[in-house]
């Protein structure tokens, strides 16, 4: 098979995840001394996503006569992406990403720790703002309970750097035993300063950890800051949900897309027996989904792990990179990555905007 031959083959190969062809995604195809060689450029991070494109894309060319080796060589191009109109964007953060929750209790902040860390971990520069004044947990979960930021002049504060994430939290500034007794103007002011006061240097994506409700925070977060998308983290039971679907309204009216839902809690496996049961209910946040045309990104079990690694400091990305539920993170991540572009821009890159 000649590289031009492969190439037509390799353009009409769907990509699962944005739901087309390849197409202009389709940097190179040349013949190399291993066979055909393969460049792709996608929208969103790509590492450990390599042997499923691999795959995909090999079986395509054997299925059209290629009976030589495939090697498929991918890389990332992530884009800015726009947010509501007339807020300006945040100077070298391309992507705002809110991970919000109706109610308390479902495990948004354990959510946004492990995505964060997942988009880090695939490749992409990723912060993480714990925007929850009132309960900060992030220093907590990401294993920087009782560190100080740092400031070179005076102003602007240095994030805090774990397991390759910047990260900022008023959790930082106070002390963790003491109330924050603050009126609703303070608190958003204490979120817009650390936000605008910290030098995040430059970041692919921004992860927002909300506080639980449609409060001041989020009606600030959606007026004044420029948030290119939301995930929604629920549990199936149905007062989660009717929290849930407040949230989804709320970000709605303030024309942020909602990138979909993350359900957790799903169902728990007892570690003794090993039988799994839905304790909260059974395809909740399908149904919610459904509801409003957007996907279920996807669900995570009720697993004393996924408590024990956050409250240890360690999220179950970077406490258990290689098992089952970091691959569950790993893989919602990813399709909430490829559902920005899609939202964003329908379509792939193209080259000359891949290379900037």
């Amino acid at each position: 098979m000649t590289p031009i031959e492969a190439r037509a083959v390799v353009e009409a190969v769907v990509e699962p995840l944005l739901g087309r062809p390849l197409g202009a995604a389709v940097e190179d195809v040349r013949s190399g001394a291993a066979g055909i060689e393969v460049r792709l450029v996608l929208p969103f991070p790509v590492g450990g996503y390599g042997p499923l494109t691999q795959a995909r894309v090999a079986e395509a060319l054997r299925r059209r006569g290629q009976d030589g080796p495939v090697e498929v060589v991918l890389r990332a191009a992530i884009g800015a992406h726009a947010a509501q109109k007339g807020v300006p964007p945040l100077p070298g953060i391309k992507n705002v990403l809110a991970v919000a929750s109706g109610k308390g209790g479902v495990g948004k902040s354990t959510t946004a720790a492990n995505l964060a860390l997942a988009l880090a971990a695939q490749g992409a520069a990723v912060g993480l703002l714990d925007a929850d004044i009132y309960g900060p947990s992030q220093p907590l979960m990401m294993g920087l309970a009782g560190q100080r930021p740092r400031t070179r002049d005076g102003k602007k504060l240095e994030p805090l750097i774990s397991h390759g994430v910047a990260v900022m939290s008023i959790g930082f500034l106070i002390d963790a035993s003491q109330p924050m007794v603050w009126r609703g103007p303070m608190v958003t002011q204490a979120l817009l300063q650390l936000l605008g006061d910290t030098v995040w240097g430059e970041l692919d994506y921004l992860i927002v950890d909300l506080p639980p409700g449609t409060g001041d925070i989020q009606l600030t977060l959606a007026q004044r800051v420029p948030v290119s998308g939301a995930v929604i983290v629920t549990t199936p039971q149905d007062i989660a949900l009717l929290d849930a679907r407040k949230g989804l309204q709320m970000f709605r009216k303030v024309d942020v897309p909602v990138l979909g839902l993350i359900e957790n809690m799903s169902t728990h496996v007892c570690p003794n027996c090993g039988h799994e049961d839905a304790i909260f209910g059974h395809g909740g946040g399908e149904r919610l989904g459904l509801e409003f045309g957007v996907p279920l990104l996807g669900s995570l079990p009720l697993d004393t792990t996924i408590r024990a690694q956050a409250d240890g400091g360690t999220p179950t990305v970077v406490g258990a990179p290689g098992g089952a539920l970091a691959e569950r993170y790993h893989a919602i991540a990813r399709l909430a990555a490829a559902r920005l572009e899609v939202i964003a821009t329908g379509s792939f890159p193209t080259l000359s905007e891949s290379d900037d």
